[in-house]
């Protein structure tokens, strides 16, 4: 392995290797990466570029001469699949709502390999979920503005202890945030369309038979709903609109579950307060509603970023990749 400035190659002598390329990266998951690729020594040769940019033309142009991609952080545009579909043969997601970021249809088309990650950081999502309920519930970071700007008078808390938690899906991050849940000592109502009932019976949940119930009979809200044909735009107007006045909504999981604009229009009425971590568009544009809404607490899609996810995600990443070149399905969405 060689580190040159900012690029990481590995078996660069061995040109009768295909080429994997990284063209992006966050990079603190530099190092989980690197621990990651004797995996695929004799199998490819990888190059990894060693810093986020988003920039279309410089992914594409660093992916060149790549048989397989990683795909950490950027989305797969049009326009980007158009110009890497005549020599691309992988792409490997690093995450688990991989249609958001590549068409799957257009790679099943084409015969493009996709894969993706699965269970690698249902805690780190739960947990940033959770830190957005605490922050909309008791305004920590405010607190701490106030008071490092010569302020003392402080704001009020809204208590969680007996308050009831409406989770929307019920996979292995919303079953965390049960667990979570029960420690606060928060009552919690479950909807999914497929629940199993040993997951209900274990994590000491009520399911609901319908969605907009389980939105208007909720304190806390939290969407943990992948993103299917099934599930986009599920959550639409008319069940947000049964939300109460008060009503805590956390959505760590995809925007597009939500109906297009549909969110937006009903926070700007200022009577919810709502933690936001994906966003339809991203990264989110300045004149986005979204941001002018009231009561907002806004993150930049990071809930499933911590060091145990990293090292998982990236385990997995490379794993599958390696499948690929050796005839095995790992990960294999496409």
């Amino acid at each position: 392995m060689v580190c040159l400035m900012s690029l990481i190659v590995t078996q660069s002598d061995r040109t009768d290797l295909p080429l994997v390329v990284m063209p992006s990266i966050i990079p603190s998951m530099t190092e989980p990466f690197k621990a990651a690729l004797p995996v695929l020594h004799d199998i490819a040769r990888v190059s990894i570029h060693d810093d986020a940019t988003l920039d279309e033309n410089v992914i594409v142009d660093r992916c060149a001469d790549a048989d397989a991609v990683m795909v950490i952080g950027f989305h797969v545009s049009e326009s980007m699949f158009t110009r890497l579909a005549d020599h691309v043969r992988c792409f490997s997601f690093g995450g688990t709502g991989v249609a958001s970021y590549i068409d799957l249809a257009r790679a099943r088309e084409q015969g493009i390999a996709v894969t993706n990650v699965v269970r690698y950081g249902d805690h780190a999502v739960a947990e940033h979920a959770f830190a957005l309920i605490m922050e909309l519930s008791r305004q920590v970071g405010r607190l701490d503005s106030i008071v490092r700007s010569g302020g003392w008078s402080g704001v009020d808390g809204i208590g969680l202890h007996g308050k009831t938690l409406g989770l929307v899906g019920f996979g292995g991050i919303a079953q965390a945030v049960s667990d979570m849940a029960s420690g606060f000592g928060m009552p919690t109502l479950v909807w999914n369309s497929h629940l199993h009932a040993d997951a209900v019976a274990s994590h000491h949940v009520t399911p609901v038979d319908d969605l907009g119930d389980l939105l208007h009979h909720s304190d806390v809200v939290s969407i943990h709903l992948p993103l299917t044909t099934s599930t986009r735009g599920i959550i639409t107007s008319e069940h947000l609109n049964r939300l109460r006045p008060g009503t805590i909504i956390v959505n760590t999981a995809r925007a597009e579950v939500i109906r297009p604009g549909a969110l937006a229009d009903r926070l700007l009425r200022g009577d919810l307060l709502a933690g936001l971590d994906v966003f339809d568009k991203e990264p989110l544009p300045q004149d986005d509603p979204l941001r002018s809404a009231p009561g907002t607490i806004l993150t930049p899609h990071v809930a499933w970023r911590d060091d145990e996810a990293y090292r998982a995600l990236s385990d997995q990443v490379v794993r599958a990749i390696a499948g690929f070149f050796t005839g095995s399905s790992v990960n294999r969405v496409v």
